[in-house]
């Protein structure tokens, strides 16, 4: 069946890059799928897309299908989320939702869920003070969306339910082995009692009761360090989101001791 040469759609711009003078290749995520599209002109001043198209731009948009790259003919901004721009850590967490994202996102397969979980991801960073634990809380959906929920709840192995003691994660089998199958095992990592706790709620609850929970810093790093080995493992190769974040993470708490210690 011929397809349309038009259509029109919401979408998400993940990523942008110069093209030729004035022209800008965008990655856009959509409720049917990614896309990548060029935009022609959008970076002369006098272009009608400029101002409906930057980086986080939730957009309806008019594409006309090409064979190798789409053209937005057609641009209108629906949300800009100027809460994570003006900010420059809330600006890194939302670079690495979209990297991963982007990562995870079939061209032109349907991601009607995925779209919305990206959105609702990206309000929550410009609206929430607790960055961390709604990024945890992003990680742990788009596993389940994308067919990696971790097994929490069960060993991998010999399928026994987890008792509350230290276990061990295999990233090679995709969740825990009980502490008998895990003892010895290559490559599986120690994963504390208070992790799996919040690991498993974080499967099982929704963003309300998410927003309750008290996680410790140890538990949090702890917790960080294992899903970012995951997806990495998962996507065969690194996040380049992840060194920048924990530098700027470390030097934000660097300048924050000076200060207090300038009073």
């Amino acid at each position: 069946m011929r397809q349309e040469r038009l259509r029109r759609t919401e979408a998400l711009v993940l990523r942008e890059m110069d093209y030729g003078e004035a022209d800008r290749i965008l990655t856009l995520l959509t409720p049917g799928g990614e896309v990548r599209a060029i935009a022609h002109g959008i970076r002369r001043p006098t272009s009608r897309k400029v101002g409906h198209l930057g980086l986080f731009y939730r957009a309806e948009v008019m594409l006309a299908r090409g064979r190798d790259l789409d053209t937005i003919t057609q641009a209108e901004a629906l949300e800009e989320f100027e809460d994570i721009r003006s900010d420059l850590l809330r600006f890194t967490y939302a670079c690495y939702v979209g990297e991963l994202a982007d990562r995870f996102a079939q061209q032109q397969e349907e991601s009607d869920l995925l779209y919305k979980l990206v959105v609702t991801t990206l309000r929550r960073l410009g609206e929430q003070p607790r960055l961390r634990i709604w990024v945890r809380y992003f990680e742990m959906r788009l596993l389940s969306l994308s067919g990696y929920q971790p097994e929490m709840f069960s060993c991998v192995n010999c399928r026994a339910a987890i008792c509350p003691e230290t276990n061990f994660f295999s990233l090679e089998q995709g969740g825990l082995l009980c502490n008998r199958c895990g003892q010895g095992q290559s490559g599986a990592r120690a994963v504390s009692v208070n992790a799996q706790k919040v690991m498993r709620y974080m499967q099982s609850h929704g963003p309300d009761e998410v927003r309750r929970l008290r996680i410790t810093d140890t538990t949090h790093g702890e917790i960080e360090s294992l899903l970012h080995s995951y997806l990495e493992y998962t996507l065969e190769s690194e996040l380049k989101s992840v060194a920048f974040l924990h530098r700027l993470r470390r030097e934000l708490r660097e300048a924050e001791r000076a200060r207090g210690g300038a009073r």
